[in-house]
């Protein structure tokens, strides 16, 4: 888990607003933002997340942040001087409403992107959030990540992928079943018409075979005028395909630029582009026309042998119903044999078109188990990655915090999808999605609904015959199903604290305890600069003094830290590498001092102590 080296901030600064004309040269290991209340230090914080995109995911503090980033910048700019873990410095700089822009150090853009996979990120922690990841099991989720975030990133990118993927196989397999099972039904008459027109064979002497191979190419015949109509509208559909391509890239092309843009300072690149593209339109049109003329081509080759076949099969026709006419039984039959054996080759073409149904729904089936398998390998790396993070913290924190984390421990994305489905079941969707989720896993549910076992659902999920009937009527043949072969059971970590020789599950702490519990796992090392405003909130001085401090003194070696802090216990015994003093006028804050501590000492005596009368009274009275 250790790293020798790690990103780290190199300064920030301010160009407009309530922190106008304001600049921080961030020291590598504790740096300190103190001040009175309303100087500005918390937004010191959210525009180093803002600059570097480090939002959170929950949509309120989202819109939070960027309501105090807008009031506070008022339309200016945020420059932030960054070094990673390779040694390459860059400066990121965002102006307010605008993506963050790389610069070289010198100024100069480039093309890296924040969404670069290990490019630069920090661990950036609001007021209260500490707190809130006690609370909720998705942000302990995330906060076990936190340490291997790259090597997660891209399992989950991977994980994104085998889902579209399976998503796109699903899609293809619903109309492929439905088109199946129709198939299937109407070529269900067709054992009833091969019978009818064995009663029509003759007892075999040599009039009846004669008729009946007559019939039988007549029924040949009629399956030759089915190819050479199928041929022809395959063509015809791949001709207008081809017409509606022709012409895309040009029209497209002229609605890309405007007037401003071709005057503007790029113009001479951005038609440098649209000329290209018109180029390419043109290239794309000639090699579609030419598609067509050759699908033309083969168009009136295709109709010249339809005409001479047309004149065999006339020839042949007339030849057949001569025959027919010397037998006056045949005679009299032939009408009916006829259409049955143009029904018949109907339903033949539709068998044969059921067999390539089946084939193609064998091949994507077989396909979409090995991408379920892939999804499920991609899972079990994750959480492998998860668990040895977990017993990193567990080697660092015990006896004192003891995480675990349980694979597919939670549920709650599989309880939601199968309630939602169940809409219009008109059952109580709660109870009932929660009794099948404690009773199968969702590949399990989803093979009882295909094998249409309502008892199943009675007996191992305890529902009532008129429940089970009910979910099998509105999820048999419904997509949901192949949501539910795949969706997600998350895995659930669990976080306690050692209170008194009882583990206790974070749930069940004090809003103190909570924040004993989490910090100094947020303490731990890792390679990303760690931001917290006021991690003393919620703690007593005694915990700070006895744990916090002896963690910040020993991981700011490894791994920059920056506090908004009101407790001097953080930057003094925490032995600050640099300490900022922010003021402000009630119109715009300023930075008054900065430097190690014994360079703030004043302000640190003034702004966190109360003052010096307050310091040195306390300081007799303990001392008595």
């Amino acid at each position: 888990m250790a790293s020798s080296h790690f990103h780290r901030l190199k300064s920030l600064s301010i160009i407009g607003g309530f922190l106008d004309d304001q600049s921080f040269e961030l020291a590598d290991a504790l740096n300190c933002i103190i001040g009175a209340r309303g100087t500005g230090k918390t937004t010191v914080l959210e525009f180093v997340r803002y600059a570097l995109d480090e939002m959170p995911s929950d949509t309120s503090a989202c819109r939070r942040i960027e309501s105090l980033v807008d009031k506070n910048l008022e339309g200016g700019r945020v420059q932030l001087g960054i070094e990673t873990r390779d040694g390459l410095s860059y400066i990121i700089s965002r102006s307010a409403g605008d993506d963050p822009i790389v610069l070289t150090e010198d100024g100069k853009p480039t093309e890296i992107t924040l969404k670069t996979g290990g490019f630069f990120r920090a661990d950036i922690y609001s007021q209260n959030e500490v707190e809130n990841i006690a609370d909720q099991a998705l942000s302990q989720l995330d906060l076990i990540d936190n340490f291997e975030a790259e090597e997660i990133a891209e399992i989950e990118r991977r994980i994104k992928s085998a889902k579209a993927d399976l998503a796109s196989n699903a899609s293809n397999i619903m109309p492929l079943e439905d088109k199946k099972a129709a198939l299937e039904e109407e070529i269900g008459a067709l054992p009833s018409i091969e019978e009818k027109l064995k009663a029509f064979k003759g007892e075999g002497d040599e009039d009846s075979k004669e008729i009946d191979k007559a019939h039988e190419m007549k029924a040949l015949r009629d399956r030759e005028k089915r190819l050479i109509q199928s041929t022809a509208e395959l063509l015809e559909e791949m001709s207008r395909d081809l017409a509606e391509l022709i012409g895309r890239i040009s029209l497209r092309t002229e609605s890309l630029g405007d007037r401003d843009m071709m005057e503007g300072p790029n113009a001479e690149t951005l038609r440098e582009i649209l000329d290209g593209l018109r180029a390419c339109g043109g290239d794309v049109d000639k090699l579609l026309q030419e598609a067509r003329s050759r699908i033309e081509k083969e168009q009136e080759d295709i109709s010249a042998r339809e005409s001479k076949l047309g004149t065999a099969h006339n020839e042949q026709e007339i030849k057949f119903r001569e025959l027919i006419e010397k037998h006056k039984e045949a005679r009299g039959k032939a009408t009916e044999r006829s259409r049955l054996e143009k029904l018949r080759n109907e339903l033949k073409a539709k068998e044969r078109s059921q067999t390539e149904t089946v084939k193609q729904l064998k091949e994507l089936r077989e396909n979409r188990t090995a991408l379920t398998e892939r999804l499920s390998e991609l899972r079990d790396e994750r959480f492998t990655i998860r668990k040895q993070i977990v017993d990193h913290i567990n080697a660092n924190l015990s006896p004192h915090i003891r995480v675990s984390i349980v694979q597919y421990g939670n549920p709650e994305k599989y309880r939601a999808l199968l309630e939602n489905g169940l809409r219009p079941a008109r059952v109580r969707r709660g109870q009932v999605a929660q009794k099948i989720v404690n009773a199968f896993w969702p590949a399990d549910f989803t093979e009882v609904i295909k094998e249409k076992n309502s008892q199943t659902l009675v007996d191992k999920a305890e529902l009532n015959h008129d429940q089970a009937n009910k979910v099998m009527a509105v999820l048999s043949g419904s997509s949901l199903l192949f949501e539910l072969e795949t969706v997600e059971l998350i895995d659930l970590p669990k976080v306690e604290l050692n209170d008194g020789g009882t583990y206790k599950d974070t749930g069940s702490l004090s809003t103190g305890q909570k924040c004993t519990t989490i910090l100094p796992i947020l303490l731990l090392e890792t390679e990303h600069p760690l931001l917290i405003d006021q991690p003393e909130d919620n703690l007593d001085n005694r915990f700070v003094f006895e744990t916090i401090v002896d963690s910040i003194r020993k991981v700011k070696k490894k791994r920059q830290l920056v506090f908004i802090t009101h407790n001097p216990n953080i930057p003094v015994l925490g032995d600050a590498e640099k300490v900022f003093v922010l003021d402000s006028d009630g119109t715009n804050a300023r930075k008054t001092n900065e430097g190690t501590v014994d360079e703030c000492r004043d302000d640190i005596v003034t702004l966190l102590e109360g003052g010096k009368e307050a310091f040195d009274m306390r300081k007799e009275r303990y001392s008595q």
